[in-house]
């Protein structure tokens, strides 16, 4: 006040100029005056907070933060394990513990937290070349369980199925371990080899499947034309490429006469949302709905097919158990926008969206933040997408893997022998009675195998026999698959 008071003086006041200049000095000192008391003040206050972080209760950091509730009992267990445990602990671990607890405590086995060093080796894991087994898992009730093998990968070879369980890998339980975890364990260069204990659904005991790592399959759009202009594409995955080699598929077959077409999605566990969403709309008219999302308010969003490039041939799509998340967001979405008939067996059931968050530290966290609905409104989460046309395979088609460098022979007996007499017995040979006992019969059947494909007729089973004999069955299955078949006649 006495600044500007003073400023008010000299305009109204008539004075000689030595009295001007008099006023002037005295304006002059009582500014810098002002200006070094503001700067001592801002001065003691830096002084005082910087001393209190350094020497005072360490609660002084929360200076400027509002205190969150909900977080007091989190730090009185914080402080009090760090303060009195027996021995020293790593804070960084008990941070990421609590991050990994609150995941955990929400039952969701598509949301899930890396810590620094895991999300490290999971990327290099991702980008050394696609190397490992190739299937895709989920943990549900501290299980890991196969989602779907991808096709052409060592997975599908060994005969891994959707649902089986996965209990241990070389001999290490991973009950109650996460996705993360147990990817890390089974994935490996190529050559490597890893053996999963798999319980099967319908099978009592569990069993030993050995695998040895490979380059995963990058393709994921494979095209063949059959009889009668009948085109068979099968899409393996949703990876960022598969619209593009989609559509090249579909003009090559279009080149070849193709005049109806059977979209095979069966074993694929799905993939990138905006691949599926491209791809719907190349079956949807424009302006139909091909999927909406539905966020934790309840706020819905539909998504429609747009304009461009559409397929006119008549079209049937292949489902089964192994037909997940963006693959049941196009099953939904050409039936029930297009009238597509689904042939096949009840999808896999993954109705929700997740996102990825990363943190500064290089850790990460995936949490689901929407569930997507059909275009109809229904949510299939956990419940699948049951077919037009139900048709299932084979019983031959669930047969297990058998390992090639185990000797099987007259007198044993097991559960790999059963599967062995009826895979003998899906090619024609006569093993006698199907009952896991390795008798004169199963040794005149692997015979027979033998000399028929000219192999060495020694009666025991191992070796190129045995990975001859798992070749012809998936011959076997390919030629006749009642899948395909069924959706032909369809089409008819």
């Amino acid at each position: 006040m006495k600044v500007v008071e003073a400023l008010e003086q000299d305009k109204n006041t008539d004075q000689s100029v030595p009295q001007e200049e008099n006023q002037s000095s005295y304006l002059k000192i009582k500014k810098f005056k002002f200006v070094m008391l503001l700067f001592f003040l801002v001065f003691a206050t830096a002084g005082i907070t910087t001393f209190a972080l350094a020497f005072g209760d360490e609660k002084a950091v929360n200076v400027g933060v509002t205190e969150r509730s909900e977080f007091t009992k989190l730090y009185e267990a914080y402080d009090k394990l760090n303060d009195n445990y027996y021995k020293d602990l790593d804070k960084d671990q008990l941070v990421n513990g609590a991050i990994n607890g609150m995941l955990d405590s929400i039952g969701d086995p598509y949301s899930d937290y890396m810590n620094q060093e895991e999300a490290k080796k999971f990327e290099e894991s991702i980008s050394s070349s696609f190397e490992g087994i190739g299937a895709e898992i989920q943990e549900k009730d501290g299980t890991i369980s196969i989602v779907s093998p991808i096709k052409g990968s060592p997975a599908e070879k060994a005969g891994l199925q959707p649902n089986d369980k996965i209990l241990k890998v070389d001999g290490k339980s991973i009950q109650g371990m996460s996705v993360t975890d147990a990817v890390l364990l089974i994935r490996g260069e190529k050559g490597t080899k890893v053996t999963l204990s798999i319980q099967r659904p319908g099978q009592e005991k569990p069993m030993d499947v050995t695998i040895t790592r490979d380059e995963i399959p990058i393709e994921t759009v494979y095209a063949e034309m059959k009889e009668d202009g009948v085109a068979e594409i099968q899409i393996t995955s949703f990876s960022e490429n598969t619209y593009k080699e989609l559509v090249n598929a579909l003009n090559e077959m279009q080149d070849q006469g193709m005049k109806k077409l059977v979209l095979d999605l069966r074993q694929n566990p799905g993939g990138l949302l905006d691949q599926a969403i491209q791809i719907s709309n190349l079956f949807v008219p424009e302006g139909e709905v091909l999927f909406q999302v539905e966020d934790h308010d309840g706020k819905v969003k539909k998504y429609v097919a747009e304009g461009g490039q559409k397929v006119e041939v008549p079209t049937a799509v292949l489902v089964d158990e192994g037909s997940a998340s963006a693959s049941e967001i196009l099953s939904s979405a050409v039936s029930e926008s297009n009238d597509i008939p689904l042939v096949g067996t009840k999808t896999f059931g993954k109705g929700t969206v997740q996102t990825a968050e990363n943190f500064k530290d290089g850790s990460n966290m995936k949490f689901t933040t929407a569930k997507w609905l059909t275009p109809e409104g229904n949510w299939i989460h956990e419940k699948g997408i049951n077919p037009d046309y139900e048709v299932k395979m084979p019983d031959y088609a669930q047969l297990p893997y058998i390992n090639p460098d185990k000797e099987l022979k007259e007198s044993d007996m097991s559960d790999t022998v059963k599967a062995a007499e009826q895979m003998l017995q899906a090619l024609g040979m006569n093993p006698g009675n199907v009952d896991g006992y390795y008798d004169k019969d199963t040794k005149m059947a692997v015979q027979q195998f033998q000399e028929k494909n000219q192999l060495e007729a020694t009666g025991v089973l191992k070796g190129e026999t045995t990975v001859k004999m798992m070749e012809q069955l998936r011959e076997k299955l390919k030629e006749n698959d009642p899948q395909f078949k069924k959706a032909v006649e369809v089409l008819k």
